[in-house]
């Protein structure tokens, strides 16, 4: 049997897109181990599992690329078995069964305990909070719901990950302990809604009361918000970020557009007025918080008109971190009826022109910071520079601190108080402090 066959064979995990696949895979490897078996990530192995993004364009194009690349190394003989899972699976499941029949199993997002039996395993419901991560040792991501429910007419995702679907506060803080325990200092909280956790289990918003019981864990350093939705956004939590030392000045809040009438399209819930008094809200309770937001250019209706009022508001409300993308025109989305107006070329000038102004906005931030002294965790060594970041960056998406390792030496997953000493666009450089 199928089953029996991958015994004792090494199994090689694969994970393209977001930080919710990160943390998928690593809950899926917690489980093979548990098992008894050998497993590996993004390295040499007889089995291949891939877990797939289904977001936007690039990303379905990168995950479809890889997903061939290995059917063709299983054809010459290199890997035995290839089984895809996460989003573009779920979502497109037919096509790929149609176009790459090769593949062994597609499976869903929610299709875990399947997955496992095909790979000779066992779902293990006990293992709350078992997983094998696959970033640095010192930080974790903490997925704290599943699914969405908000009706953003542009996004795919509740098409791919279903309705919100809430963790219990219980559950999450064995999950940290378990984390503390092996290391972790930094939790980065994720979802694909923070705003809205806890209001299928609780009847309303819980996200502080979960912060509450999560600085109480021993060994927890740092814990981060990433992905909170502006409308109904809790304001206790703003009251936690002050008062709780372990909870970062830092939140991360996708406002997507400005112009009143691309929010209405986009079915966003709020409007220009409500989103400057929920900035102006942040600024009032946090007044050292970092605000990152993520925007998006060309949705259909973005007249420049429309593009030069965002583009205005940016420069007005000087973010400390933002990304922008370009609209993916998603089939099944409500936007998809809609004409996909805006020309790409059009698009990738946008982008182009909000991350220029962005980058001096940051360069004047980062400049403010020369000679003042930052609590930063270090998160590796990289040529002549101990790479780190203030409790207002998040690894991979914000800026670093760099120490140059020639006279000095840091312990990675450690923390130290450096004295900035210069700085640039998205870099900071810097010296242990006296």
């Amino acid at each position: 049997m199928r089953t029996k066959s991958v015994g004792k064979k090494k199994i090689n995990i694969v994970t393209l897109g977001c930080s919710k696949n990160v943390y998928d895979s690593e809950v899926l490897m917690g489980q093979l181990k548990a098992n008894g078996k050998e497993v590996v990530h993004e390295d040499r192995g007889d089995i291949v599992v891939i877990n797939t993004c289904g977001f936007i364009d690039n990303a379905k194009e990168e995950s479809i690329n890889t997903i061939l690349d290995f059917v063709e190394a299983k054809n010459r003989g290199e890997v035995e078995k290839v089984f895809v899972t996460g989003c573009l699976s779920e979502r497109y499941k037919p096509d790929l069964l149609r176009e790459i029949p090769d593949v062994d199993q597609y499976f869903g997002t929610r299709d875990l305990p399947l997955l496992l039996k095909h790979l000779g395993a066992d779902y293990k419901h006990e293992l709350v909070g078992e997983r094998l991560l696959t970033t640095p040792k010192h930080y974790a991501y903490l997925k704290i719901a599943e699914g969405c429910d908000r009706p953003c007419s542009f996004c795919a995702i509740p098409l791919m990950r279903g309705g919100n679907i809430s963790t219990p506060i219980e559950n999450l803080v064995i999950e940290a302990q378990k984390l503390a325990k092996n290391g972790v200092k930094e939790l980065i909280l994720i979802a694909q809604d923070l705003t809205y956790y806890g209001l299928d289990l609780y009847k309303r918003r819980a996200l502080g009361d979960l912060l509450l019981r999560l600085v109480e864990v021993e060994g927890i350093e740092w814990i981060r918000l990433h992905y909170a939705f502006p409308t109904g956004f809790p304001e206790d939590v703003l009251e936690i970020i002050k008062n709780e030392p372990k909870v970062c000045n830092y939140i991360d809040i996708p406002l997507q557009h400005i112009n009143s009438d691309l929010l209405k399209a986009m079915k966003r819930g709020t409007t220009h007025e409500k989103t400057d008094a929920l900035l102006a809200k942040f600024r009032e309770k946090v007044p050292d918080m970092a605000i990152r937001t993520t925007l998006i250019v060309g949705f259909p209706g973005e007249t420049e008109e429309r593009f030069q009022e965002m583009k205005e508001w940016v420069r007005e409300q000087r973010f400390d971190r933002l990304g922008c993308f370009t609209y993916s025109h998603e089939e099944n989305t409500t936007a998809y009826v809609l004409e996909d107006d805006v020309p790409q070329e059009v698009k990738e000038a946008r982008v182009e022109e909000i991350m220029e102004l962005q980058s001096q906005i940051s360069w004047e931030k980062n400049q403010e910071k020369i000679g003042k002294v930052f609590r930063c965790i270090f998160d590796r060594k990289e040529g002549n520079y101990f790479v780190g970041r203030t409790e207002f960056d998040s690894p991979d998406v914000d800026n670093t601190v760099l120490v140059s390792a020639e006279n000095v030496y840091l312990s990675i997953g450690e923390f130290a108080d450096i004295k900035i000493t210069s700085a640039e666009e998205f870099d900071l450089y810097g010296e242990l402090a006296d």
